[in-house]
């Protein structure tokens, strides 16, 4: 097998390596009580130079993207429109597995927060940023559940793509805000990055089965009507027409000879 499809075939395992590496590396650093040249950077930058008065209220707003209020109505729409058994399950249980991570290695490292030149007032310790950790996991595992389960291209990109961006700009909201230092939150990224990595390998598929798994248990349902019986018009967003397709590409036709 060529080495590009080997590194393809086990993608998921090896961001996850790169994560943690990555983790322990800057561990190690903030362990040593050393401010990192890339804190020194962050606050030159975000700090000295981006601080403005309507800048201030935009990082505001991309800070409470990560927010107990925001991630609360999120969940309720993935209650309501995610696919699957148990969404509105799969995404608590990420949570709170997330968030008990994050209180264990802020209890561990126990860093201050930056001192001097911050815009809001937090309270606890500052390494992983929590902000960093939950946007990554919940808006991690909604782009998962996009890209596993929405059909159109275009959706499934432009929805993924904004998941990106929103963790992206909470992380860069956190520095600007001064309630964390860059590596705290590149590290928060890192956790949460192996984590959902692990979290939708491991434990997703116990809320939210694989397709054919979908389909078999649709089959096996009393409630279940042949496609056949079905008068489902070309419309491929319903259920139907859903279980209709999947039988026409994947199960064999009752006149072919094979």
């Amino acid at each position: 097998m060529h080495i590009w499809e080997r590194i393809w075939k086990n993608k998921r395992s090896i961001l996850i390596a790169i994560a943690i590496v990555l983790f322990i590396a800057i561990l190690q650093d903030v362990r040593s009580d050393d401010i990192l040249r890339l804190d020194t950077t962050a606050y030159s930058f975000f700090v000295l130079k981006l601080r403005r008065p309507w800048m201030t209220g935009i990082m505001e707003g991309f800070s409470s993207l990560s927010s107990p209020i925001v991630i609360g109505v999120m969940f309720l729409m993935v209650v309501a429109f995610a696919p699957g058994r148990r969404p509105g399950l799969c995404a608590f249980v990420n949570l709170v597995c997330v968030v008990g991570i994050n209180q264990v290695l802020k209890y561990i490292v126990q860093r201050p927060r930056p001192d001097g030149f911050r815009l809001i007032s937090e309270t606890g310790y500052s390494f992983p940023s929590g902000h960093s950790m939950v946007s990554v996991a919940f808006y991690g595992l909604c782009a998962w559940m996009v890209w596993t389960y929405e059909r159109d291209r275009i959706t499934r990109w432009a929805c993924c793509l904004s998941f990106a961006f929103i963790i992206v700009v909470v992380g860069m909201s956190r520095v600007y805000l001064g309630v964390h230092y860059a590596s705290d939150v590149i590290a928060g990224f890192c956790v949460s990055v192996a984590w959902i990595g692990v979290y939708t390998q491991v434990f997703c598929p116990l809320f939210m089965p694989e397709e054919r798994i979908q389909h078999a248990e649709t089959v096996a349902s009393p409630a279940y009507v042949p496609p056949e019986h079905l008068s489902v018009l070309d419309d491929t967003s319903t259920m139907k027409a859903r279980h209709l397709n999947w039988e026409k590409a994947h199960l064999p036709r009752k006149d072919d000879p094979s």
